[in-house]
């Protein structure tokens, strides 16, 4: 019987030094991609796949990202006062059903998998998504979602996977590969940041998972791996064989806005997908060429 999937965690403890001086007093989740945060699109991708609880795992000087998810009465009395329908409507997706949302804090910045099982509480012992808000997705069907559908029919893990050049290799998780049908592939084994001579393939991990609860008692031994860090990809490595481990090629054009140059063409193309900007973007485009 295979758990429905209705948990994410979002690992939002970041200090976002790539972006300072912004990030010095906004939480880099915060900073936008046209007129919506980071931290929106991967809650709104999250909800489009059926998925109803949330968990932040933030820290000091983060607060923000819960207010912002808040009802602000006092913005939105003036709103009706002033008939401003549309600016109304805008705030529906800044809204969550009360008490499907919390925060724990990461006290220490040891790594993505120390982030994850902070959340173990929220977690209990079901399956649960990983969305990491620095990727965000552009797609016809929610990329959180796709990885949800094969979930339902093999269970176990399912992981985000895309191409990127062996010279780039040192900069992912990636997969040793088993079975391959083109789009799911077998997961035989997991490496942090591989040398490119040492890789085993050039399929990497990208900041979208479905995992099993079973990741959370090899996270307990808190084991420090690549960089000193608790390494998420080592704990998945070692429950493979011990419950279906799988990656998909997503549908989806994939933009790291936890760079300068991935999140200003993030503006761009999503500018692009809005009728009511696209033609005035394509414009002034022309002036750079």
């Amino acid at each position: 019987m295979i758990k429905p999937l209705k948990k994410a965690v979002l690992p939002v403890a970041g200090l976002g030094t790539r972006f300072l001086p912004a990030t010095k007093c906004v939480p880099k989740e915060m900073l936008t991609v046209v007129d919506r945060p980071l931290i929106q699109y991967a809650i709104d991708e999250a909800r489009e796949a059926g998925i109803e609880e949330f968990c932040l795992v933030s820290s000091r000087g983060k607060d923000s990202l819960i207010d912002y998810f808040d009802i602000s009465y006092e913005l939105e009395d003036t709103l009706k006062a002033r008939k401003k329908a549309s600016a109304l409507k805008a705030l529906e997706a800044t809204r969550v059903t009360p008490g499907s949302m919390l925060s724990v804090r990461q006290q220490e910045p040891l790594g993505l998998g120390h982030a994850i099982w902070c959340a173990r509480e929220f977690i209990g012992n079901d399956p649960f998504a990983i969305l990491l808000p620095d990727d965000v997705v552009q797609s016809k069907k929610s990329c959180i979602g796709q990885l949800v559908e094969v979930y339902n029919k093999t269970g176990g893990n399912v992981l985000a996977v895309t191409e990127v050049p062996r010279e780039q290799t040192g900069s992912y998780g990636i997969l040793d590969v088993g079975h391959d049908d083109g789009k799911t592939v077998e997961v035989k084994g997991l490496v942090e940041k591989p040398d490119p001579k040492d890789a085993p393939s050039t399929l990497s991990v990208i900041g979208r998972y479905v995992l099993t609860a079973d990741v959370l008692k090899h996270l307990a031994k808190l084991e420090k791996g690549a960089g000193g860090e608790v390494q998420l990809t080592d704990a998945m490595a070692k429950t493979i064989g011990h419950v279906p481990f799988h990656g998909f090629r997503y549908e989806g054009k994939r933009f790291d806005c936890g760079s300068k140059v991935g999140f200003l063409e993030a503006q761009i193309a999503f500018a692009l997908e809005r009728e009511e900007l696209a033609g005035d973007v394509r414009e002034f485009l022309k002036k750079y060429k």
